[in-house]
């Protein structure tokens, strides 16, 4: 069954509910139509119950066979005396006897019964009034009755006539429920050749819509809104490989030039060691890219790991402040800590202090003047900020300023990959925070990693594991 296409399992499923309806609706038809004629044969039994009475009644001894008689042989009377012997009775039951058994007959001197029997002759099957009636002579048993065989010729001709029209009733059930599955699936098939047309070469197109405001139409809405996430992820993850050949390839270009320099002709022993330097420090950018570029591929795949322990947040920015301020110095330039909050916090102390780096690094390289570095308490979150008296960044980088490979000025990347704020988010989000950038109103690019004080239900490392 579930190997059908979905329009004949439709119209299997409306005709078996339709043979369902049509059976109970002949079977309370066929059972009304047998109460309704046995309601008029009881009826009629009744009113030839009332006449007879009155005749017995009236003439007593003298009544004979005759006054019983109808002239139809499908109705029939007969009178008992209390023991059960025929006083009278129709022409019909003259060589019959008596058509009531004794027990009935002793029942009904007290009530009136009504009963069924099997007549002999043509009669046939045939329902009976049974009741006593009060004469000179005592309290005698008048037996009206009447043949079923009418009111089962109508039964038998209705249950025919079902038999006939209920099979083209199905017939034309399953017709029109599968015109009706073909015509509510044909929406579905407009968007399943439609897909079959969509591919990584050819995203563009979109499923065609139906034009009814249904199910069929918000399945479509939800899987073009599913085709246009899928598009901008596969576009962002073709731009990540482009952009992560083209930051690869400089590197390593430049690493080959000075390896081929150095080996080209005999140098003085400085030269060759300025040259192996060079190549060294184009190593140590290959490495910090592929540490970066291995961040981002764990954090695609269901967060960055984490190994938590309670640290204070004023004791990881004095840890990144050590770590920057000879460069700082070199630069010229002032690294200083603000206030810092001194709750501890569950944190992976590894992992925060390199996104802080990465904002401090971001800061030295873009910004100019004093870098700041605070962290206070907002809610349910700490907030690690680092600030400059730069010329902040351009507006209309904001909004991307953490997209990876990002740069405020492409022409000036003064040799960063543009990852290092898009790692630092990725750490924050893990963290159960995120990351914001803005310009501060005094001047100066203003960076802010939320934390959450509470761990988050995020994937973290089990403790005593290195983070990756």
């Amino acid at each position: 069954m579930s190997r059908l296409p979905i329009r004949l399992r439709l119209t299997l499923a409306f005709v078996v509910a339709m043979a369902v309806v049509l059976v109970l609706a002949g079977a309370i038809l066929y059972a009304r139509l047998g109460s309704s004629l046995q309601e008029g044969i009881d009826d009629g039994l009744e009113a030839r119950s009332l006449t007879l009475t009155a005749l017995v009644q009236a003439r007593g001894p003298q009544l004979g066979d005759d006054d019983l008689s109808t002239g139809d042989a499908d109705v029939f009377a007969q009178v008992l005396a209390p023991d059960g012997k025929p006083l009278a009775a129709s022409p019909s039951l003259r060589d019959i006897g008596r058509i009531v058994a004794p027990a009935d007959v002793a029942r009904a001197r007290s009530q009136t019964i009504y009963l069924e029997r099997d007549m002999p002759g043509p009669v046939g099957r045939s329902r009976l009034l049974v009741g006593p009636v009060s004469t000179d002579q005592g309290t005698q048993v008048l037996v009206v009755g009447a043949s079923l065989g009418d009111r089962q010729e109508a039964l038998d001709g209705l249950l025919a006539q079902l038999l006939i029209v209920g099979p083209i009733a199905l017939l034309a059930s399953a017709l029109a429920g599968y015109l009706l599955a073909a015509s509510a699936l044909r929406p579905v098939e407009a968007m399943r050749r439609q897909a079959a047309d969509i591919s990584s070469e050819r995203p563009g197109p979109r499923l065609p819509l139906p034009a009814a405001r249904d199910e069929i139409r918000r399945l479509g809405e939800t899987l073009n809104a599913m085709l246009e996430r899928l598009e901008a992820g596969l576009a962002r993850e073709r731009r990540f490989v482009a952009d992560t050949s083209h930051e690869l390839r400089t590197p390593l270009a430049l690493l080959r030039t000075e390896l081929e320099l150095a080996l080209r002709r005999p140098r003085p022993a400085p030269e060759l060691e300025a040259s192996l330097r060079s190549a060294a420090e184009e190593g140590d950018r290959l490495i910090r890219l592929s540490e970066d570029l291995l961040v981002l591929a764990r954090s695609d795949e269901g967060g960055v790991p984490l190994h938590r322990t309670p640290v204070a947040p004023g004791e990881v920015l004095g840890s990144v402040a050590r770590r920057f301020s000879p460069r700082a110095a070199q630069e010229g330039r002032t690294l200083r800590i603000g206030p810092a909050s001194g709750e501890r916090i569950p944190v992976d102390r590894e992992r925060l202090e390199q996104a802080l780096g990465n904002l401090v690094d971001n800061a030295l390289r873009h910004g100019a003047g004093t870098v700041e570095l605070t962290a206070e308490r907002r809610g349910g979150e700490v907030a690690f900020v680092v600030a400059d008296d730069g010329a902040g960044f351009p507006p209309e980088f904001l909004p991307s300023a953490f997209e990876r490979f990002a740069r405020a000025d492409e022409a000036r990347g003064g040799g960063s990959a543009g990852l290092g704020l898009a790692i630092a988010r990725e750490i924050a989000r893990a963290h159960g925070g995120d990351a914001t950038a803005a310009n501060a109103e005094a001047g100066g690019a203003l960076i802010t990693l939320l934390v959450a004080v509470h761990e988050p239900s995020v994937r973290t490392q089990v403790a005593g594991q290195s983070p990756v």
